[in-house]
C-alpha cells in the first residue's frame, strides 16, 4: 500500500496518510498518527483506566465445568413468543426440545458473529481516531471484544450448535466498517449495535436459568456499558465542533443504520433469515405451519413483548444516545417520523446502564 504524493500532512500533531486511488476498494479510512502522547485527563482518560482495572480472564473466573443442556431452556421461556404460541403447545416434545435447543443457539450465535465484527471496528476506531487517550482506550476495548468473542464461541461449543449470522446484522456492521470517518464507525458501533448488544445482555441475564450464562453475561454488560460511555463522551464535543453538513452527514448515517436493524424486525421471526429457517428445518417443524401460528397468535393478541423491568435496546439506549451527541438534526427528525420510528430522548436507563450493572426499566 502507497501512500498517495503529498499526502502526509501534518495537523495539530496529527499525522493522516490518505490511500491512493487503487486503494480505495480495501479502505476508505485515512491512518492517523498522533505524536502527542499525554493523556487527555478528562471522561476518556476515566474510561481507560477503568477498563485497565476491569480487565479479566474466563478461564478465571467463569464455571465452564457447568452442565449445559441446550434441550432445556437456558432463557425464561416468557422472554419470547414461540413459547406462548398455541401452535408450540401442538408440537411434540421432541420438536419442542429441539427448537428450544436450535432457537436459541441461533441467539447466542447472533451475539457470537456480533462481537466479531465489533472486534474488527474496535480495531479500525484504534488506528484512525485522531487522539492519543482515544486510541489508548479504543485498544482496550478491542481486547474486550476478542475476549468476548473467546467466551461465546467457547459457550456456543458447550451447546455444539453455531448457527450463519443474521443478513441484518451482517448488512449493519459491514455498513459500518465501510464507512469512510471514523465517527461514523463510533455511531454505527458504539451507539447502535453496542446499545443493541447492551440491551440484550441485560435482558439476557435478567432471563437466563444457566448459571454459566449468566455469570459470562453480567462480565460482558460490564465492558459493553465502558463502550456505549466511550460514544458519547469522545463523540459529543466533536460533533459540536463540526460543519453543519458534516453533521447532517452524520446524523443520516445512524439513521440508515437504524434503519437497517429495524427493517429486521424485533422478533426474529422472519423467512428471510436463513438460520432461523435451518432452526425449523432442524426442529422438523413446517415453515408455512409455523408462520401460520405465528399469524394466529397475533390474532390472539399474544404479540413479541418485554416482560416488565426489561429494556428496549432502541426506546432506552440508542435513540437517547444519538439524541445527547446532536444526531437527531430537524433534517433526520423528519425521516424518522416519515419512516415510522418513534424518537426517544429520556436517557435515564442509558446512563444506569452505562454504571456496569443489570438495570430494570
Amino acid at each position: 500500500m502507497k501512500p498517495a504524493a503529498n499526502a502526509n500532512q501534518a495537523r495539530n500533531g496529527v499525522w493522516k496518510v490518505s490511500m491512493t486511488p487503487d486503494d480505495v476498494h480495501k479502505t476508505l479510512l485515512d491512518i492517523a498518527w498522533t505524536f502527542r502522547y499525554e493523556l487527555s485527563g478528562d471522561k476518556v482518560e476515566d474510561l481507560y483506566r477503568r477498563a485497565k482495572q476491569n480487565q479479566w480472564d474466563s478461564e478465571e473466573i467463569l464455571p465452564w465445568d457447568t452442565p449445559v443442556d441446550p434441550s432445556k431452556p437456558l432463557i425464561n421461556a416468557r422472554s419470547d413468543i414461540y413459547h406462548r404460541m398455541p401452535f408450540f403447545a401442538k408440537l411434540s416434545r421432541s420438536q419442542q426440545e429441539t427448537f428450544t435447543a436450535h432457537s436459541t443457539a441461533q441467539l447466542l450465535s447472533q451475539f457470537l458473529h456480533g462481537e466479531q465484527g465489533a472486534l474488527m471496528t474496535a480495531a479500525c476506531v484504534t488506528h484512525t481516531v485522531p487522539d492519543a487517550t482515544a486510541k489508548l482506550y479504543a485498544a482496550t476495548q478491542t481486547m474486550d471484544e476478542a475476549r468476548h468473542v473467546e467466551v461465546y464461541a467457547r459457550y456456543c461449543d458447550k451447546i455444539a450448535l453455531v448457527y450463519p449470522m443474521s443478513p441484518w446484522l451482517k448488512s449493519l456492521i459491514d455498513a459500518t466498517l465501510c464507512s469512510d470517518r471514523y465517527e461514523k464507525i463510533m455511531i454505527g458501533m458504539n451507539m447502535i449495535v453496542e446499545g443493541l448488544a447492551l440491551g440484550a445482555f441485560n435482558n439476557m441475564y435478567r432471563t437466563t436459568q444457566c448459571e454459566l450464562l449468566k455469570q459470562l453475561t453480567f462480565n460482558v454488560m460490564r465492558d459493553e456499558s465502558r463502550h456505549v460511555s466511550f460514544g458519547h463522551v469522545y463523540l459529543a464535543p466533536v460533533i459540536s465542533r463540526l460543519r453543519e453538513e458534516e453533521v447532517e452527514d452524520l446524523a443520516e448515517f445512524a439513521f440508515q443504520a437504524v434503519s437497517i436493524l429495524l427493517g429486521a424486525g424485533s422478533t426474529g421471526v422472519s423467512r428471510v433469515d436463513p438460520g432461523f429457517m435451518e432452526v425449523l428445518q432442524n426442529s422438523g417443524i413446517d415453515p408455512d405451519d409455523f408462520f401460520a401460528g405465528v399469524k394466529e397468535a397475533e390474532e390472539a393478541g399474544i404479540v413479541q413483548e418485554l416482560p416488565p423491568g426489561q429494556i428496549h435496546s432502541v426506546k432506552d439506549l440508542m435513540m437517547p444516545a444519538l439524541a445527547r451527541v446532536g444526531l437527531l438534526t430537524p433534517t433526520v427528525r423528519k425521516k424518522y417520523e416519515e419512516a415510522g420510528i418513534p424518537v426517544f430522548e429520556d436517557p435515564r436507563v442509558l446512563h444506569a446502564m452505562e454504571g456496569g450493572h443489570p438495570v430494570a426499566a
